[in-house]
């Protein structure tokens, strides 16, 4: 039987801008490729970069071919995405960044992940009636953190970059000085949101025209004060975002709207080096995401799980193979809904939940027959203890440095409240603390006491960057935005490459799924066969299809070629190589 994926596509249009005509292309998705055709992946023998918009990667790739090493294009990709792709890239935000390096034998990573204010308390997204208010948590000036990104970034180029951080950042100031063509997602993006956007006198200002009118694909689109903010950076460094004028000017806007950011929160804030979470699957060693992520945690713990079943044998898609994952997500998900949190706060069974041992005791739960209902998992006993917009890029170089990046605003234009003269939008990660046990956030996930609000607390994500090697080699290079889908997209694209032995491009595209224990749905994309969804449903599974997850940018490692893989779900995602 053929398995489906699905395929990218372009119609291209054009428009004349400044007299200059300006082409553009719309990815579109269909079902279309059937077993045996495979998308092509991008090829290169001295670097690779993959990022969701094709500026960044650009710029990044610029930077490599000028001999900079992959930190080096990481950063200035960062920084270039904080530009072009405000909905997700940002300087108000923060993530999370591994790096491999294959001469030292080490993978480390950089916690930039925003923190709550020090005046924080448990209960400041909760009503009179004691009630969760989604509208504090979410759209309001005390729904952000501390920003990281900016520290987080510094701190990468400091230790294990080449090039200063004027150098890196040139290219961003560049674009939101000079101005970028708007592309079709961009304007459609800031239409979507108008009502959020327009809400405030600063975000209007910077994401409509003057009359209130939209930015239309081929406009060109203008930050004089990001770009002010960008070359303060530049030229003080790292620290003028938390103790100069752009502190001053965030601190100020938090000041004139009950915003709980203080200019001690800026100063004190910095980022942490992290040790990686490390499992091992069918020989080769997955480095991902520690805790505040729940992301690497999880993928190792449902990889653990289905490494005692033939995948491969039973198919890319079967409903035997989604069956299993399912059951095993299931698992993950009300272990994260218990235990997992900001380790510098809470306890997390780290060793427990990535053990074998454990994952052996999930899999004797599983029925390979019959699906169990949500509400009989309850979180399992990981002992002992040691605790939906995003953007993520991959690049890999000549030097056998890798970077896997995730950075976010939470939402797409997080809060919608540009920082007035500072020209970035701030995030709203508050709301990935549990403001109540036991009530969802935005994307569904049940949180409990150890990611309650706390003042200086990292709240938990799901953001999993990860780098997976062989035989001490970079091998796989990959991560994802999609809020609580991050995990399973970053886990597919894993199984697909190893269990099932696809390219790295029909790895990105193929159709996914997604099951988070609550609600009690096994989430797909379009794609999968009629006879799958019909096995699944006679399995017991309540199948909903949806709109796509994920935008999973990737690059594998083969024989000395590196193969890019930019996720068809973007259609400004681009990989380039040299």
């Amino acid at each position: 039987m053929s398995r489906p994926v699905l395929q990218k596509s372009c119609k291209r249009f054009a428009v004349i801008v400044g007299g200059a005509l300006v082409l553009f292309s719309q990815t579109v998705h269909s079902a279309a490729i059937l077993e045996g055709e495979r998308m092509n992946p991008v090829q290169g023998k001295e670097g690779m970069v993959v990022t969701s918009h094709f500026l960044a990667t650009e710029s990044a790739l610029e930077v490599l071919k000028s001999g900079g090493n992959a930190i080096d294009a990481a950063v200035t990709a960062a920084f270039s995405l904080a530009v072009t792709q405000p909905r997700s890239g940002n300087i108000g935000g923060g993530g999370f960044m591994l790096i491999s390096s294959e001469k030292k034998d080490e993978v480390v990573a950089i916690d930039y992940r925003e923190k709550a204010p020090s005046k924080a308390t448990v209960d400041m997204f909760l009503n009179e009636k004691g009630d969760a208010d989604s509208n504090k948590s979410r759209y309001s000036h005390i729904a952000a953190g501390v920003p990281g990104t900016v520290a987080g970034l510094a701190l990468a180029l400091e230790q294990y970059g080449t090039i200063s951080l004027k150098e890196a950042m040139a290219p961003a100031i560049k674009l939101a000085e000079e101005g970028f063509i708007v592309t079709p997602r961009f304007s459609s993006g800031v239409k979507d949101k108008e009502d959020r956007l327009k809400k405030w006198k600063s975000s209007a200002q910077i994401f409509y025209k003057a009359d209130g009118g939209y930015y239309e694909p081929g406009d060109l689109f203008v930050q004089k004060d990001l770009a002010a903010t960008l070359k303060r950076i530049a030229d003080l460094g790292a620290s003028e975002f938390y103790t100069g004028k752009t502190a001053e000017l965030l601190v100020a806007e938090m000041a004139k709207h009950g915003g709980l950011i203080s200019m001690d929160d800026m100063k004190n804030y910095s980022p942490v080096m992290r040790k990686p979470v490390h499992g091992n699957y069918r020989g080769h060693d997955i480095y991902s995401m520690s805790p505040p992520s729940s992301g690497g945690a999880h993928v190792i713990q449902i990889l653990n799980i289905l490494e005692g079943y033939p995948i491969a044998q039973y198919g890319h898609n079967s409903s035997v193979t989604i069956h299993l994952m399912a059951e095993a997500m299931k698992r993950a998900y009300a272990d994260r809904s218990m235990y997992l949190g900001d380790e510098d706060f809470v306890k997390v069974p780290l060793k427990g939940i990535t053990s074998k041992e454990y994952a052996t005791s999930i899999r004797a739960q599983i029925d390979p027959y019959k699906a169990m209902p949500s509400k009989m998992v309850m979180p399992g006993k990981p002992l002992p203890y040691e605790s939906n917009e995003t953007t993520h890029f991959s690049i890999v170089d000549k030097f056998g440095n890798a970077v896997s990046n995730t950075y976010t605003i939470n939402f797409s234009y997080g809060s919608g409240i540009v920082v007035e003269g500072a020209g970035f939008l701030l995030n709203n990660e508050m709301d990935d603390f549990s403001a109540k046990p036991g009530v969802p956030n935005a994307y569904g996930l049940i949180g409990g006491d150890a990611n309650k609000v706390e003042p200086n607390k990292r709240m938990l994500s799901s953001m999993s960057p990860t780098i997976v090697k062989k035989d001490g080699k970079n091998f796989l290079v990959t991560g994802s935005p999609g809020g609580s889908r991050i995990i399973t997209t970053t886990l597919q694209v894993i199984m697909n490459v190893i269990d099932h032995g696809l390219n790295i491009q029909s790895a990105v595209a193929a159709p996914r799924i997604h099951h988070q224990w609550l609600p009690d749905e096994i989430r797909i994309e379009e794609g999968l066969s009629q006879d799958t969804i019909d096995g699944l449903k006679q399995k017991g599974h309540d199948v909903q299809q949806k709109s796509s997850m994920g935008a999973i940018q990737s690059i594998m490692i083969s024989d000395g070629v590196m193969y890019g893989g930019a996720d068809p779900r973007r259609s400004t995602a681009l990989a380039a190589g040299m």
